[in-house]
């Protein structure tokens, strides 16, 4: 599965996961798109460069490889909305965030190219995350998943006004242990960054699906805004001075969920 995402294995209790890290679109279906959607203006740029410190915690990293509008790895697999009444994209995207189209007229996935989507690019990258979690849960009373994500600061269509810059996501509370919220609540706060828990983005399905904390697996997502650690216009250049101040803000947080998670 070396096409479909990295992995890079670590032994501590802690799982980064970044489900739109992917940019790539198989050639066949390369034809299928709109040269708007090939520009993948909605990938999570530069999160695997972003969380490079993340060997010395000891975590596992597992990064996709492919686009989301190919589909979308942190939907479910049956394309139910996750935030019912709300806008959102789906598990293979029609439209861009900003409303764009993202297949060319008559070239959208009927229900089973969907599924084989599913089959063949979903599945492998759940299966993946499956495995490294109970391998280190074999090792740990409990462990972390952390879904690392990023997205542009405005997009009328999905939200209003500019997003806060870090927004912590555990379902209300359901995904992870509350100490460990508090956590990384603590460690946002005493940043210089904006913040919300539990705001526009709970977490998705990842989080939502493998959260289980009284099975001693905890799910935290992080959605930043691009805007602190990139340029959001393409083509989407890494920004190594404001990088330099979020990294130390997301190494804190990591230390201090992990310090929590220990406690418990």
């Amino acid at each position: 599965m070396e096409d479909l995402y990295t992995l890079q294995r670590g032994e501590a209790p802690l799982l980064i996961s970044i489900p739109h890290l992917g940019s790539r679109i198989p050639p066949e279906l390369r034809p299928l798109y709109t040269n708007q959607a090939l520009t993948v203006a909605d990938t999570d740029w530069h999160l695997d460069r972003l969380y490079d410190f993340a060997s010395e915690l000891g975590a596992t990293v597992l990064g996709a490889k492919l686009s989301r509008y190919v589909v979308d790895l942190n939907r479910p697999p049956n394309d139910e909305s996750l935030y019912p009444g709300q806008t959102t994209t789906g598990l293979c995207p029609a439209e861009t965030f900003r409303g764009e189209p993202v297949y060319r007229a008559g070239c959208e996935p009927d229900a089973q190219e969907k599924q084989r989507r599913v089959t063949h690019y979903w599945q492998p990258y759940h299966d993946r995350l499956h495995a490294e979690l109970m391998r280190l849960r074999e090792r740990h009373a409990h462990v972390l998943l952390w879904e690392a994500h990023s997205i542009a600061s405005v997009l009328p269509r999905l939200f209003d006004g500019k997003l806060p810059d870090l927004n912590l996501g555990t379902q209300d509370g359901r995904t992870a242990a509350p100490a460990l919220q508090t956590a990384a609540v603590a460690a946002a706060a005493d940043s210089p960054f904006t913040w919300v828990a539990n705001g526009r983005f709970k977490g998705g399905y990842i989080t939502r699906h493998f959260g289980s904390p009284g099975n001693g697996v905890h799910a935290i997502q992080l959605e930043m805004c691009q805007s602190i650690y990139m340029s959001e216009r393409s083509p989407f250049a890494y920004d190594e001075a404001r990088a330099a101040l979020v990294q130390p803000v997301l190494r804190r947080m990591l230390e201090g969920v992990l310090h929590a998670l220990t406690a418990l």
